[in-house]
């Protein structure tokens, strides 16, 4: 493990901040239900966050490029503590929904720039593994988090839980705070960021992304069967409720069985990294990935539903760990910022298409054929891709190393 105690601290840092989100997340929804009685009102939570991305990433990369990564996700995780911290003290929908919109609003910075900083902390040949790990975080993260909030509302009601969350963001900050300046001593751009700034930026961006040719293809179809698979996890509880006709409970037992299949899948990824190359877990992982999807939505059953989203989770772990690792890999660090922001601004269009189609066309037609069919495509990007991956290029094995 030598050389691992920097990115152990970065990932003790992040994963208590996950499980405080998980366990801040049951409490929110809660908290809004009892504040308001209306279901439209807890729905409204979830499109802060997208409306947050379309506010600030067009021109949040260009800020994170040209900052000390570092203090800013310290500075981040403070500011989202202490916003965090004051929501249980205001009885106003309102003013609940603005300081949420801030929250996002800051937060939106933290991911591409902890994704710049892992790929100055961790080496390359350790990323692959570093990945995986932080996956596995993650699913123990969304296997905890809302057991305990469970127990926590029980005894102690939503208040503690947000609070809890609060305190595991200044965890973050302190674990980050322990962590060495990767960016000491480079020349740091001041340039005020303005309209030309941006627009250069913009420039820069899609100037990489013409010459990154094989990138960008992978890049795509990645992002396509993963988009698709977003947008049909918005029809998993009506799927489950209306068709497969479960209860609560057995919709509950799906759920966190998936998560048990998650963390063994991120498990299995972080032991095995060395030895498959990163082509299979980004290939392979995706493909299987979207074959659970259309396993799911062809269920009959309770048992083959649960068995389709194990698989599903398995080897999600696999995919996401692969592309992240294929992101730091291949997107020059000095413009992973303004590439990873305005990627996610696009994605988020997208997504919100997807998902809009699959609604509108779950509506008129049988749900369980709407989302086989979406399914079945989402299939088809990721066969593509894999195949695309596995071609005998230069140019592909060079990336895919």
């Amino acid at each position: 493990m030598k050389g691992w105690k920097n990115p152990i601290l970065l990932i003790l840092g992040i994963g208590i901040s996950y499980l405080g989100n998980w366990i801040y997340l049951i409490a929110l929804n809660l908290s809004i239900l009892e504040l308001t009685g209306s279901a439209a009102a807890v729905a409204g939570l979830y499109i802060i966050r997208p409306i947050a991305i379309l506010l600030t990433n067009t021109w949040a990369g260009s800020v994170i490029d040209r900052v000390n990564k570092r203090r800013l996700m310290i500075m981040i995780d403070l500011v989202r503590g202490l916003l965090v911290f004051c929501i249980p003290f205001i009885g106003s929908l309102l003013i609940i929904y603005a300081l949420l919109l801030l929250i996002n609003i800051v937060g939106a910075f933290f991911g591409p720039s902890s994704t710049v900083y892992i790929a100055k902390l961790v080496p390359q040949e350790n990323r692959k593994r570093f990945n995986s790990i932080m996956s596995m975080t993650n699913s123990g993260a969304f296997l905890l988090g809302p057991a305990i909030a469970g127990v926590l509302i029980m005894y102690f009601g939503t208040e503690l839980c947000m609070m809890i969350n609060a305190v595991t963001f200044l965890v973050c900050a302190f674990f980050i705070f322990l962590l060495p300046n990767v960016e000491e001593g480079q020349h740091r751009n001041r340039e005020r960021v303005g309209w030309q700034l941006l627009i250069n930026d913009w420039r820069t961006v899609t100037t990489y992304v013409m010459k990154a040719k094989f990138f960008m293809i992978v890049y795509a179809l990645f992002q396509t069967a993963m988009l698709i698979g977003f947008a049909l996890d918005s029809q998993e509880v009506t799927f489950i409720k209306q068709i497969l006709q479960l209860s609560d409970w057995e919709y509950g037992v799906i759920v966190s069985i998936t998560g048990v299949g998650a963390l063994a899948g991120a498990f299995v990824s972080a032991v095995i990294a060395k030895k498959v190359p990163l082509k299979w877990y980004l290939g392979a992982g995706m493909f299987l990935t979207s074959v659970g999807y259309a396993w799911f939505y062809s269920s009959n059953s309770f048992i083959t539903a649960t068995a389709a989203f194990v698989f599903l989770g398995f080897f999600m772990a696999f995919a996401n760990a692969g592309y992240a690792t294929f992101f730091q890999n291949n997107v020059p660090v000095s413009i992973m910022g303004r590439f990873g922001s305005m990627a996610d601004m696009l994605q988020g269009i997208v997504q919100i298409g997807f998902t809009l189609i699959l609604g509108f066309l779950a509506e008129w037609f049988s749900l369980q054929l709407v989302c086989l069919i979406f399914s079945v495509v989402g299939a088809c990007f990721a066969l593509a891709l894999l195949i695309t991956v596995l071609l005998p290029l230069k140019q592909g094995n060079a990336l895919m190393d």
